[in-house]
């Protein structure tokens, strides 16, 4: 009886065969791809961390600021479902250091860029490397899981989370003091990542198939029918549409809320902004080990509709309770995107690749068209009047309801 051995660290296994039936979780891989995940999300981060740089000094407007999210936002989502569905048949692990180099081209670009139509382009460069990176570490994860897939896939999206969370802070230390181009010196940090991801490369070729495959198997989860499937994609995408939309208006324009609503200097609301995105980060840990035990439809229901009483009161309210309401939904609504993605995948088990590219991207994708048409409607009216409308997105959360029960906790 033959059976590949998994190897606890990041050198290649010892493995022959081509995949291996991994039958426990290896958190060494599930580490270093989260690691990577937080140094690839942290490094794009910094483009919204910084816009009160770029509005000052290249005299934008908000829609010009949503624009630069859009460009950056839109590459990426239209790349990485794209790209998920052509590595599901052919997967290509080494497309991990090759994308995270147009990273590190998009911070250079960012960093020199003398006119607008530059910063486009730095922005589009770290769209384009987001969209190879996200689909192919997704599916690391998930081989890496040992079964345990929302523990994988909340480990794997905290360090995109934690790295979110990071770049106010960077800016808010770093780079507002030094100016634009000491966004460039982040570029040792793509470095860096891409010996990580060479490593993870080599291990994925050990211990994954990466032959290529004629025809998807297991297209659709073994109890539903095909328009059930596509009727409970439609739903979650709605879900998508509510979370990243709202997400979005803390992302792009919180920081000038709390500057316009209460007079903070950019620092102390670029660190506002830190407390609530570390806040999401953790609500990404206890979404996806809580739906391994109850279910991923219960953990969506207390996610996006639990967090509708605190989005109607945040624009009522001071800068204290506005902090801590921030901490709380940030919490909450959070802890739906692991089990959104795990829950689309028992969907669509044979496409594991397109299914999280095609959810990362509409995250990217949404957040920037809700940053243009946010960012429009604050030139029109005001930032304050942008979170009272924001405040009903989470409705949309109670079409969790028509989604079918995939499990018995369910």
């Amino acid at each position: 009886m033959s059976q590949t051995t998994v190897t606890p660290d990041l050198a290649p296994a010892a493995a022959t065969a081509p995949a291996a039936n991994i039958t426990r979780t290896v958190f060494p891989v599930l580490g270093a791809v989260s690691l990577c995940h937080m140094l690839n999300d942290m490094m794009q981060s910094l483009l919204p961390a910084i816009y009160p740089i770029l509005k000052g000094g290249f005299n934008l407007n908000f829609a010009q600021v949503g624009l630069l999210t859009l460009v950056f936002q839109i590459t990426a989502s239209l790349l990485q479902p794209m790209i998920g569905r052509f590595t599901d048949r052919r997967p290509m692990p080494y497309s991990l250091p090759f994308g995270m180099g147009f990273t590190f081209t998009g911070l250079l670009t960012l960093g020199f860029a003398p006119s607008y139509p530059v910063l486009l382009l730095g922005a589009a460069l770290l769209g384009i490397g987001s969209s190879i990176f996200h689909p192919e570490s997704s599916r690391i994860a998930r081989l890496a899981s040992g079964g345990r897939h929302g523990l994988a896939q909340s480990i794997f999206q905290v360090g995109g989370n934690f790295g979110q969370s990071l770049g106010p802070l960077l800016a808010a230390f770093i780079i507002l003091p030094r100016g634009q181009q000491s966004i460039s010196y982040f570029g040792v940090l793509a470095l860096v990542a891409m010996g990580i991801l060479t490593l993870l490369s080599h291990w994925y070729t050990q211990n994954g198939n990466t032959k290529p495959v004629a025809r998807k198997a297991a297209a659709r989860h073994s109890s539903l029918s095909a328009p059930q499937v596509k009727a409970a994609m439609a739903v979650l995408i709605a879900l998508m549409f509510s979370k990243f939309f709202y997400l979005s208006s803390f992302i792009n324009y919180y920081v000038f809320y709390l500057i316009q609503h209460f007079h903070l200097t950019t620092q102390d609301a670029q660190v506002d902004l830190f407390i609530f995105m570390a806040a999401s980060a953790a609500g990404t840990v206890l979404g996806g080990p809580i739906g391994d035990k109850i279910g991923r439809k219960p953990v969506i229901w207390a996610s996006i509709a639990g967090v509708i009483p605190f989005t109607m009161v945040l624009p009522y309210v001071g800068l204290n309770a506005t902090i801590l309401l921030s901490v709380i939904i940030g919490l909450v609504l959070s802890s739906a995107f692991s089990a959104i993605v795990v829950y689309a995948q028992e969907l669509m088990p044979g496409q594991v690749g397109m299914v999280s590219g095609l959810f990362f991207g509409l995250a990217f994708g949404l957040g920037g068209i809700g940053a243009a048409a946010l960012g429009e409607l604050a030139d029109l009216t005001s930032i304050t009047f942008v979170y009272r409308i924001c405040a009903f997105l989470p409705f949309i959360g109670l079409l969790t309801a028509l989604l079918p029960n995939l499990s018995k906790a369910d």
